[in-house]
């Protein structure tokens, strides 16, 4: 048997996935009017880096600036993001702009934010908030996801019901949500840029 050795740790342990480096259009979204951030659509060669056609959490620099950012997918096998004002002016860039960006994924996904709604309901099913609290952020956030990408209020309050159920009775993630977007038309996608 061979011996224990930091060099055989290491070399068992995954590797982070290396910077990944593009050039993007800084662009306002159509909708909500009057929109205060931007919005950038990784390119499809730069998305394909990633490990995952789903959402990824991410530390990157655009221009420079530092930040961490949530990508969501396009559904059409690409990512996009959220740029908040801060950062395009901290960077020194408008709209309209082509940018710098360097990602790589982050090491440990954090805690995504848990809507008022669904904290309520949590809180007054023990069976569910268990396995919740048992599940990775991951799961955590795909719940989530598919929880308020219904467009109604009634299809929202529904799947918080659905997901209660199924979490009381052990399951762990949202059964038969399509991570990528690619396959469920409509629920996912990047904002429409504004003219």
């Amino acid at each position: 048997m061979e011996a224990w050795s930091p060099q055989c740790y290491l070399s068992a342990m995954p590797r982070l996935a290396a910077p990944i480096t593009f050039n993007a259009k800084l662009s306002r979204p159509a909708e909500p009017k009057g929109a205060a951030w931007n919005f950038v659509v990784l390119p499809a060669t730069a998305s394909k880096k990633l490990p995952t056609r789903s959402m990824i959490t991410v530390d990157g620099t655009l221009e420079g600036q530092p930040f961490q950012a949530t990508l969501e997918p396009d559904g059409q096998g690409s990512h996009w993001f959220k740029v908040e004002k801060a950062l395009c002016e901290a960077a020194g860039v408008a709209t309209g702009d082509s940018v710098v960006l360097t990602i790589a994924p982050v090491e440990k996904e954090p805690e995504p934010k848990v809507p008022a709604d669904l904290k309520h309901a949590l809180a007054g099913n023990a069976a569910a908030k268990a396995t919740w609290v048992e599940i990775t952020p991951v799961a955590r956030r795909d719940w989530i996801h598919w929880i308020t990408s219904g467009k109604k209020a009634e299809t929202r309050a529904k799947r918080i019901g659905v997901a209660c159920d199924k979490l009381a009775c052990g399951n762990r993630r949202a059964c038969c949500f399509d991570r990528s977007g690619m396959y469920s038309k409509g629920n996912m996608g990047a904002p429409e840029a504004a003219e």
